[in-house]
């Protein structure tokens, strides 16, 4: 039995057991998924004692998920990166490989995302103007594979645009490879109207008015909350009330986490049909 866990701080909330237990049920994969605190200032030595906790019991740790507030973290301990996870400087993924026992860091937050937006809302972006809202980690994730999908126009706004300065920089050879437009701007100051508006800030969940103003919406637009539930809440009422297709992280959740299976275990999962169930389970409370 291969063991694999989600760290973070808190992680009670995750929904990552429920998914992955789903996805090894459906694809006959034999595996072990928890949940696992760690102290703010000891993820390595969690990493570590999850590893040692499964030989002990004459098990394999296979990998493990990082959630808030570990994913830079997590990018310095990997001894090797993707490189959509060198490029984000950010990891929510590591795989504990057999051969050598050395760790493997990757991101899959952004190919999520785009597979939620263009396979499940069924909204192509090769060609679209996209406006990403946030320059931290959660943005530094998905900015790459966005990228990757031939967006005519991306546009990274934040409160402080000297971070959205440096992480379009950090980008700009990927955006000149694909021919698109990559530009940085201040919340208050961003010009035009989009296709796609992508929230990768905790606005709604602190409470917080939505940092753009509607104008950057074009009718009809997809936005997007990287976050569900109640989080995500704020976000999408305002969308809905001006005209545009509103849609929460949850889809986004379970197609990073159909990407982390498939790098784990060589299997790609059922993700469309765990996405329904899980929407389901959500909606009912």
């Amino acid at each position: 039995m291969d063991r694999y866990c989600v760290i973070g701080n808190p992680v009670e909330h995750s929904r990552s057991p429920w998914i992955h237990t789903r996805f090894a049920a459906l694809t006959g994969q034999a595996l072990d998924y928890g949940r696992r605190v760690a102290p703010l200032d000891g993820f390595a030595a969690a990493v570590e004692a999850f590893r040692a906790e499964a030989a002990a019991r004459g098990e394999r740790a296979g990998g493990c998920n990082v959630t808030v507030p570990f994913k830079f973290d997590a990018a310095a301990l990997a001894q090797s990166l993707s490189e959509r996870a060198r490029l984000a400087q950010a990891v929510n993924t590591l795989r504990f490989d057999a051969a050598d026992g050395r760790i493997h860091g990757d991101n899959t937050d952004g190919v999520g995302l785009v597979n939620d937006i263009e396979r499940n809302a069924g909204v192509p972006l090769a060609g679209r103007e996209l406006l990403l809202i946030g320059a931290g980690g959660a943005a530094a994730g998905v900015l790459g594979p966005l990228l990757d999908t031939g967006v005519r126009r991306l546009v990274v706004a934040n409160r402080t645009v000297d971070k959205a300065v440096a992480l379009v920089r950090r980008h700009a050879a990927l955006a000149l490879a694909h021919g698109t437009t990559l530009e940085a701007w201040a919340l208050g100051e961003v010009p035009g109207s989009f296709d796609v508006v992508v929230n990768a800030t905790a606005s709604s969940l602190a409470g917080e008015a939505v940092p753009v103003a509607a104008g950057v919406l074009r009718p009809g637009a997809l936005a997007v909350d990287m976050m569900y539930g109640a989080a995500a809440a704020g976000f999408m009422g305002w969308a809905r009330a001006h005209g545009a297709v509103p849609r929460d992280g949850l889809g986004m959740l379970v197609e990073q986490a159909a990407e982390a299976f498939a790098l784990w275990r060589g299997v790609r999962p059922p993700s469309a049909e765990v996405l329904a169930e899980l929407r389901a389970l959500v909606d009912a409370g």
